[in-house]
C-alpha cells in the first residue's frame, strides 16, 4: 500500500499557485491593485488604490488590508495577494512606520492621517 506525505503534496500544490514576481509589499506602502471584475460575460480590471494597514499569514495565504478614503468615508478591503483575481500590484510610495498594524489610522481624519514618506 502506498503511503503519501500529505505536507509534501500540499506544498507542491501551493507552489503552482504562488505568484513569483510580486513586489515586496510592506506596511504603510501606498499601492495600486488591479482587480479583475466579471460583468456579465466581460472581464475588466478595476484599480483599487490605498494604503496597506495590515499584512497577515504567509506563503499562499498572505493577505493585505488596504485602506482608502473616498468622499470622507474610509473603505478597507482585504486582498489575497496570490489570488488569480489580482491582475497587478504596483507600489506607488513607501511610508516610514513603526507599527506592524496601522489600525490607528481609522480614528484619524484629513491631514492627520498622512504618513511620512520613506525614500529607497
Amino acid at each position: 500500500m502506498l503511503k503519501f506525505d500529505n505536507q509534501k503534496v500540499i506544498d507542491n500544490l501551493h507552489q503552482n499557485f504562488i505568484k513569483p514576481n510580486l513586489p515586496k509589499i510592506q506596511i504603510g506602502d501606498s499601492i495600486k491593485l488591479g482587480v479583475k471584475i466579471i460583468e456579465g460575460n466581460k472581464e475588466r480590471v478595476q484599480f483599487y488604490e490605498g494604503t496597506v494597514i495590515a499584512k497577515k499569514n504567509s506563503s499562499i495565504n498572505t493577505t493585505i488590508t488596504v485602506r482608502k478614503v473616498l468622499q470622507g468615508i474610509g473603505i478597507e478591503r482585504i486582498f489575497l495577494i496570490h489570488s488569480p483575481k489580482i491582475a497587478s500590484i504596483e507600489i506607488i510610495r513607501h511610508a516610514k512606520v513603526r507599527r506592524s498594524k496601522l489600525y490607528y489610522l481609522r480614528n484619524l481624519r484629513g491631514k492627520a492621517s498622512r504618513l511620512k514618506q520613506r525614500f529607497e
